[in-house]
């Protein structure tokens, strides 16, 4: 988010039920002034939906009732006041007013308000992942933690990689590009005694690391295979949007590139980045297995088809 609508949206939720600058400060365009009232918060899947709703229908969603509102998104009336008052407002009223002048200066603006809106918000979403992917860039700009936290892996035979819930895609994603490149890569989306068994089994085996994604709504099934993975002996590196916490207390190294959180559902571009990264890392700590491994997969992916033709 550009520091300006952050700085409104705190300014936003110093007093619950009534902003303090919300006419004085905000922008002109009615858009950059919706953001700046549900910007810089972390809200659930559920609230994302309230919010975009509201959004995609401001000169409407403004005037209704809690009733009305939560009848057109499809979630209960508790679910609009928890996102009120998630926002620094007293409850769906005070939200309900402060978007009511917004709503009326978007009618005199344009006919077409509705549409701009929502076309914009999905620039703002890409512009905050590319906010995301700029942190990421200055913080590779001293690669060495990346380096080592590969170099550590490619050593750890096996390797087990977790991803619970949201973060299977990230994980899923790690251990298909790692088995490329290393013999011995055992995958784990499965939370309780069946993470906890994969885990043990991996640590009789002789492996040391377990490379852990946890991206939000952090679930606690992962702190908890995480401290089983300690208990078990092995060590863990951690990548995650979060830089405090029980997870990263728990982790011997963490890695952090922030999500996209603009939309109804989080994107990854910079963790995905990060992830890459960190395959490259182990990669090029092992360079003759690396050259080995994937001559070899040409070989039989050439000799079984695996892919169309260019």
């Amino acid at each position: 988010m550009p520091s300006g609508q952050r700085a409104r949206a705190q300014a936003a939720a110093i007093t619950p039920g009534r902003p303090s600058s919300a006419d004085e400060s905000a922008p002109a365009v009615p858009m950059d002034r919706v953001m700046a009232l549900f910007g810089g918060h972390r809200l659930s899947p559920a609230q994302r939906r309230i919010a975009q709703y509201m959004i995609d229908h401001l000169t409407e969603a403004a005037f209704l009732s809690i009733t009305e509102l939560a009848e057109r998104v499809g979630v209960s009336q508790p679910s609009v006041t928890r996102f009120a008052t998630s926002l620094g407002y007293s409850g769906f009223p005070a939200l309900r007013e402060a978007l009511q002048p917004i709503a009326l200066s978007a009618v005199a603006r344009a006919p077409g308000t509705r549409e701009e809106i929502r076309r914009n918000e999905l620039q703002a979403a890409i512009d905050a992942e590319i906010a995301n992917l700029e942190h990421l860039r200055r913080l590779v700009a001293d690669p060495g933690r990346i380096l080592d936290v590969g170099s550590q892996l490619a050593t750890s035979v096996p390797l087990t990689i977790l991803g619970l819930r949201i973060s299977v895609s990230l994980a899923e994603y790690f251990a298909y590009a790692a088995r490329r490149i290393h013999p011995d890569v055992r995958l784990v989306t499965r939370g309780g005694s069946v993470a906890y068994d994969a885990l043990l089994q991996s640590r009789e085996a002789g492996g040391t690391w377990v490379l852990a994604f946890a991206m939000p709504r952090h679930a606690h099934e992962t702190l908890s295979a995480i401290r089983a993975a300690r208990r078990a002996g092995l060590r863990i590196a951690l990548i995650t949007d979060l830089t405090l916490g029980p997870l990263v207390e728990e982790a011997d190294v963490t890695l952090t590139a922030g999500t996209g959180s603009r939309l109804v559902f989080d994107s990854y571009a910079a963790p995905g980045v990060l992830a890459a990264s960190v395959l490259q890392a182990m990669a090029d700590a092992n360079p003759e297995r690396t050259q080995l491994r994937l001559e070899g997969y040409e070989q039989a992916a050439d000799q079984h088809q695996f892919f169309l033709d260019d």
